[in-house]
């Protein structure tokens, strides 16, 4: 029992390609995120569950979802080639970082094949700084990038609870949505119909929830709060991915369970 192991040449069109992308070398703080996509798969391949989604879809060997593995990585740039592949398949690419700074790459390539969409980025941070101690490319950095590249068609930030003067000019300045833990309540999903991209940040939700993250950030969303918004979005769905777990930070593996719950959820979305 597990999630079906190929290769990208082995992709067909509609299915969802899942890929590791083990990289942090971005992040700003603490490295270990590199690690985290295999152990996600892990997790969700853990005997202490099972494998149905809460919408009752079970993922155990389901044909449309492929592990393609961790992605060679040998500078940051290959990360677009690798998600290019998926999406020259016809497939939807469902990526595990990873720091944060790997949704600029993979936004390229999902700009490039389906062009601008709607993104939902779960978080406690904006990732708007221009650059980050001197990084344009840093994990705090690539919605800056994204957004000045015309890559999106509208972001909308949810859960943040970290913003500066600096990342408050740039969001106004790049017309970016942004809804604070003080705005949860102003949040309604489903209200999107065009082409989304969801991405998801481990950090969005408390550390009590899920300490496994380099940046702890306390007053953040509980699990059940980011289920209950995943859940509530009927858009199509173009691609995802879900980052910063830091199984350094995590040796019990409560994070890496929640990591795997949260992209059960994500993965329902698109099987539904």
């Amino acid at each position: 029992m597990a999630i079906i192991k190929t290769t990208t040449e082995e992709l067909r069109e509609g299915d969802i390609g899942m890929i590791g992308l083990p990289w942090d070398t971005n992040s700003s703080y603490l490295m270990g995120s590199a690690e985290a996509p295999t152990k996600i798969i892990e997790s969700i391949d853990s005997p202490s569950a099972n494998y149905y989604t809460e919408s009752l879809i079970d993922l155990n060997e389901h044909p449309r979802l492929k592990w393609l593995g961790d992605a060679e990585l040998n500078n940051f740039m290959d990360i677009e080639s690798h998600l290019s592949k998926i999406l020259k398949k016809g497939a939807i690419p469902f990526s595990l970082g990873g720091d944060h700074s790997v949704a600029y790459p993979v936004l390229r390539a999902v700009s490039r094949h389906v062009g601008k969409v709607t993104i939902i980025q779960f978080d406690a941070h904006n990732d708007l700084y221009h650059d980050f101690e001197g990084n344009p490319y840093s994990h705090a950095s690539p919605f800056a990038r994204i957004m000045e590249g015309d890559l999106a068609a509208r972001l909308i930030q949810v859960g943040i609870r970290t913003m500066t003067t600096h990342q408050q000019q740039q969001a106004s300045d790049l017309g970016v949505e942004v809804y604070s833990m003080q705005d949860l309540n102003l949040v309604d999903l489903s209200q999107i119909k065009e082409p989304l991209y969801i991405s998801f940040d481990m950090d969005v939700l408390d550390p009590a929830f899920a300490p496994g993250v380099s940046h702890h950030e306390p007053g953040g969303m509980s699990t059940r709060e980011a289920i209950s918004m995943l859940q509530s979005i009927n858009a199509p769905i173009v691609g995802m991915d879900l980052v910063e777990y830091n199984p350094h930070r995590d040796p019990t593996g409560m994070t890496g369970m929640v990591a795997a719950k949260i992209a059960k959820e994500m993965l329902a979305l698109l099987l539904r």
